[in-house]
């Protein structure tokens, strides 16, 4: 279960209470969906190279996870202070890596 804590700050999400940077809410659609499902899959293939024990498809898969994230605004700069148009180019630009 989840909750916000910060005031109805829509920046946070509470989860076990433990606070975490939410995506970006000025991205596209589009865009938000891609990154989100390519973290799904990023996220999926750590999973199954821990239980290979293959360190580098590990490394390679949080790699992955780590660029969503990042594109998501989840990771990185904090979005709320950057422009919109260099929010929108961070997300393609980690779109990109990803495909």
């Amino acid at each position: 279960m989840s909750e916000n804590s910060d005031g109805g700050d829509d920046r946070w999400l509470i989860v076990r209470g433990r606070r975490w940077r939410r995506t970006d809410p000025a991205l596209a659609p589009r865009v938000a969906e891609e990154l989100k499902s390519r973290l799904g899959a990023a996220r999926n293939a750590v999973k199954q190279a821990k239980k290979r024990g293959d360190e580098n498809d590990l490394a390679e898969a949080r790699r992955k996870v780590d660029i969503a994230k990042y594109g998501l605004g989840e990771r990185g700069e904090y979005w709320w202070e950057m422009a919109v148009e260099d929010r929108e180019r961070r997300a393609e630009e980690a779109l990109k890596e990803l495909r």
